[in-house]
């Protein structure tokens, strides 16, 4: 169907936002997601439960596919729009609430496939940041990202905007003690390699062959000891002297893009 066709077949079947306003937080319970690629992404995928999207018509013509006859929308306009979500965040003319994802476990991808990464971010709490890692994470084939629950961000708009669509993708491991989760890691065969860059090796000489789990700690602080005790190497990125280190997410994407490109 045609985008112009798309847009009289959806006349109609919602009226404007009531009142013209809105609280810019979910329900309890729920999740806020906005912009085109995160809500696409959310609409396409069968594991979340959707409650309700605002839109604007242009952000329902901008979709790829079709939504059910009967999804819940409500028209509004771009200034409406602005009020449900984050202060000048890039809404796009879509914004959707729906049910957090489930809850996924380690053991759920250490029986999947050896050859794509598992990615360990030590206290990692910036939106943007877990975001950007999830979206190189998809790009580069990584089988999930495992943060321990209380030193991560929750899942939110932010988030997701940040991930592009790949908060749908990858799945997201919440563990309560990170060390043991490194420890199931070693018992699952992966060999544990954790970024630091007072390392005396480069991630190059670490790289074996087989799984591998990549351990990030928090710009600044880095690893803590205890997490960095539970890998198995430790290695650097080989960057110039001029720069001190890089952005988390910088590091990821190159370390995600090693481990995909190595030679078996």
């Amino acid at each position: 169907m045609a985008k112009g066709e798309k847009k009289r077949a959806l006349r109609g079947r919602a009226g404007r936002m009531k009142g013209g306003r809105g609280s810019g937080r979910a329900s309890p319970g729920q999740v806020r997601l906005w912009g085109r690629h995160p809500v696409e992404a959310a609409l396409k995928n069968p594991e979340r439960r959707h409650r309700k999207l605002w839109a604007t018509r242009e952000g329902i013509a901008s979709l790829d596919g079709e939504l059910p006859a009967d999804f819940p929308i409500e028209y509004a306009d771009v200034a409406d729009l602005a009020r449900l979500v984050a202060r000048d965040a890039p809404h796009q003319g879509l914004v959707l609430e729906c049910e957090a994802l489930e809850d996924r476990f380690l053991d759920e991808v250490t029986d999947g496939d050896p050859a794509r990464p598992i990615v360990v971010l030590d206290q990692v709490t910036d939106p943007h940041n877990v975001g950007a890692i999830l979206r190189s994470a998809a790009a580069f084939g990584a089988a999930a990202i495992v943060t321990q629950d209380r030193h991560a961000p929750p899942e939110s708009g932010t988030l997701a905007k940040s991930a592009s669509g790949a908060l749908e993708i990858v799945p997201w491991i919440r563990v309560v003690n990170l060390a043991r989760a490194l420890d199931e890691l070693a018992e699952a065969g992966y060999w544990r390699i954790g970024l630091a860059g007072e390392a005396e090796a480069t991630l190059a000489e670490t790289m074996p062959t087989g799984p591998i789990a990549i351990v990030l700690g928090a710009e600044g602080e880095g690893m803590r000891h205890n997490i960095a005790a539970h890998c198995d190497a430790l290695a650097r990125l080989p960057i110039s002297s001029d720069i001190e280190s890089l952005n988390v997410s910088n590091a990821a994407a190159i370390a995600l893009y090693a481990a995909a490109t190595r030679v078996a």
